[in-house]
Order: C-alpha cells, then sequence, then structure tokens
C-alpha cells in the first residue's frame, strides 16, 4: 500500500458488479473509520454493472449501526479510476485485472441481495472487520515510514 496518489492520501477503492451492496458498506465503513481514526484517505466505490439503487436489506443493516447508505446511488468506476487507488478490494464478483501498481485484494465475500436480516448482517460484520484491519495496516505503514 506504499504508492502515494497525487495529493499524497492513500485512495481506497471498493468495486463489485452491482455497487448496490457489499462496496457500499465497505466504502461506508472506510468513510467512518477514516473519520474515527483521523486519517486522511480518499474513498472510492463503483461497480461494473451498477443497480438502480442500493439493496434495502443493505440500507437497512447498515442503519443499525449508525450508517445511513439511503441517499447514495450506485455507480460505474472505471478502469483508470481503479488504477489511481493505492489498494482496490473487490467482493468476490470481479473479472477486474489492473495492469497499473494497484494492491489488489478480493475479499470474496457473499452477495447481500436478497439474503435475510441476518445474513446480511453477518456480511456486513465481516466487511468492518476487513475494513478495520484494511486501516490497522495502513497506520501501521505510515508509522513505519515516519
Amino acid at each position: 500500500m506504499s504508492k502515494p496518489t497525487t495529493d499524497g492520501r492513500p485512495k481506497l477503492g471498493f468495486v463489485c458488479v452491482q455497487n448496490a451492496g457489499r462496496s457500499q458498506m465497505s466504502a461506508a465503513f472506510a468513510e467512518r473509520e477514516a473519520e474515527r481514526r483521523g486519517v486522511d484517505v480518499e474513498v472510492l466505490t463503483g461497480g461494473t454493472l451498477p443497480a438502480d439503487h442500493v439493496h434495502p436489506e443493505v440500507v437497512e443493516t447498515m442503519s443499525e449501526v449508525g450508517i445511513d447508505l439511503s441517499g447514495r446511488v450506485p455507480k460505474e468506476v472505471t478502469d483508470e479510476e481503479l488504477a489511481s487507488c493505492d489498494v482496490v478490494a473487490t467482493m468476490g464478483c470481479s473479472t477486474l485485472s489492473l495492469d497499473a501498481d494497484v494492491d489488489v485484494r478480493d475479499w470474496d465475500l457473499t452477495d447481500p441481495d436478497g439474503k435475510d436480516e441476518a445474513g446480511v448482517r453477518e456480511i456486513r460484520d465481516e466487511i468492518e472487520g476487513r475494513v478495520e484491519a484494511l486501516f490497522d495496516e495502513l497506520e501501521a505503514e505510515v508509522s513505519v515510514g515516519q
């Protein structure tokens, strides 16, 4: 994760096909974690074939942890945008292949679309843990570089 972005801030990308569930949760947790830790990062999220809206079951379970996704709209993400990231986390559904110097990680997460509340909560909690671990790694790298 050592490639600096043009403005010096680390840039994290979260991508899946629809950008309506896993990648939206990941981006929201990353935004919250950056605020909690006082870390200045740029967060990018998108999909290769974006849906019309964030899955309702995702909006509902994220609201349980104080995160409002009701106003978010899935969007398409380009290879150029992803190539500008330091780390890109895919959700187990991507055929992403970047030639750039990007740390691409496949988180291999179950799609929450159509899952019951307990299933979506399990996915949400897994994502939260992975995002926290990513920030632990980011902070460790920054302190080593100082």
